[in-house]
């Protein structure tokens, strides 16, 4: 990258505010930042920096001094962009880019280009659009120069520059319910292949995950699929789903859906959660989820507790059965690595795996399928036939194993998951 002339040159801060007790290890946050500028094509970073702060200041996040000491660095590296690994209100943008002479990007804003880089479906491609258009409305009281010239008045009252700005705000508010109601027609354009999923009852295994754990590097493994994989932050946007078929000792394993996810972050921009929160459906939908961990990251655990952050947030049943993957042992020496192989001797639910050598996976899938064969439970049920919904929601979801009729109606004999039976419960309760 480094060698194309037409490369951005870009130089990434984060900003280290020691008054908040909560921040992240500043220099894996910075490499994270990095990493985050690398995933964006024709994107060449000549620097970084973590900046230390005591506090934020309002109108330019940095204090004087250290901005006329970024200045030097940016005139040094000859940077035209600058990506803050942190959010920077609307002002602050304005006053440092007309400090600074460069364009700036925060990590919203860089997130959100990388996800417009990475959608594939249209569903992806609206959600994007939804959540940069939903950002931008917030920059619109950057000082475009038009805005500058237009200007009037003392202040007091809304000159011609404010009737610019509410007039792109109603520009970009009228966009917004365009593209809602296309994302309106592609949603029950998908529940029609979900319900025409639902007709063929296989169980789906939900891969989540911090970016860059290995998810999709598993799912290409398991599947034989070519998924865009690489060492890279959100690599896949889009989901994924495949037939697998779990190993079993007659031979004849159970198939299962496997379902591929885009990939969580720290501090991911808020109006991104909400966005994809149907494009993770699958994940609510999921009868078992694997949270694919990269073990041999230094900071594995800060990444754990921010996907399963995102997971209370995108109200995933907490009922419904995790296990941990811990991935990427080959990348650890010997002895870690064996530590890690023997986990699940002590912790039931853990296992470690290589997605990339195959080291662990066997045992893995074996875990799963007995997992999911023990979660099922037979019922018999009894429905007259007055309840035909009811009975024909039983035969989509493939769960009747015997069935008679009598002078009232049915008498079943079914086989399902606590998932299938709660929303069975919660259709029909006048059916049991």
């Amino acid at each position: 990258m480094g060698d194309d002339a037409s490369a951005t040159r870009a130089f990434v801060l984060h900003p280290e505010i020691k008054s908040d007790q909560f921040r992240r290890d500043a220099v894996s946050a910075l490499e994270e930042g990095v990493a985050l500028a690398h995933a964006l094509p024709e994107l060449e970073v000549v620097g970084a920096q973590v900046v230390g702060l005591p506090k934020v200041h309002p109108g330019m996040l940095f204090g004087s001094g250290k901005i006329a000491e970024i200045k030097g660095w940016l005139e040094e590296a000859d940077a035209g962009l600058v990506l803050i690994d942190g959010p920077v209100s609307p002002v602050q943008q304005r006053n440092l880019e007309k400090e600074w002479k460069v364009k700036l990007l925060d990590r919203t804003g860089l997130i959100l280009e990388i996800f417009s880089e990475r959608a594939r479906t249209r569903e992806g491609v609206l959600q994007v659009e939804m959540a940069a258009l939903s950002y931008q409305r917030t920059r619109l009281v950057r000082a475009w120069t038009h805005l500058e010239r237009q200007r009037g008045g003392l202040g007091f009252v809304g000159g011609p520059g404010e009737t610019q700005i509410e007039a792109d705000r109603r520009a970009i508010d009228a966009q917004l319910n365009r593209l809602r109601k296309q994302l309106e027609k592609v949603v029950k354009t998908r529940e029609l292949h979900r319900k025409a999923r639902a007709k063929v009852p296989f169980p789906i295994v939900a891969l989540v995950g911090y970016t860059n754990a290995g998810k999709s590097t598993l799912f290409n493994r398991l599947t034989g699929a070519e998924v865009f994989a690489e060492d890279m932050l959100f690599a896949t946007l889009d989901p994924t789903m495949r037939k697998v078929e779990l190993p079993s000792d007659t031979g004849k394993g159970d198939d299962v859906i496997l379902s591929d996810t885009v990939g969580f972050i720290s501090d991911l921009p808020t109006q991104l959660v909400a966005a994809f929160r149907a494009t993770l459906e699958e994940v609510l939908e999921a009868d078992v989820i694997l949270h694919v961990r990269d073990i041999s990251h230094p900071q594995t655990d800060i990444q754990k507790k921010a996907v399963l952050d995102t997971l209370r947030v995108l109200d995933v049943n907490p009922d419904v059965p995790m296990i941990e993957v811990l991935n990427k042992i080959d990348l650890l020496d010997d002895d870690d690595a064996a530590y890690m192989e023997a986990i699940h001797l002590r912790e039931e639910n853990t296992f470690a795996i290589s997605a990339v050598t195959g080291a662990g996976i066997e045992t893995l899938l074996t875990h799963v399928s007995e997992d999911l064969k023990g979660k099922t439970r037979t019922a018999t049920l009894s429905l007259d036939w007055a309840q035909g919904a009811a009975h024909s929601w039983l035969q989509r979801e493939g769960v009747i194993e015997d069935e008679a009729q009598g002078d009232t109606g049915w008498t079943l004999d079914v086989r399902w998951t606590a998932h299938q039976q709660a929303k069975f419960e919660k259709s029909f309760p006048d059916a049991l």
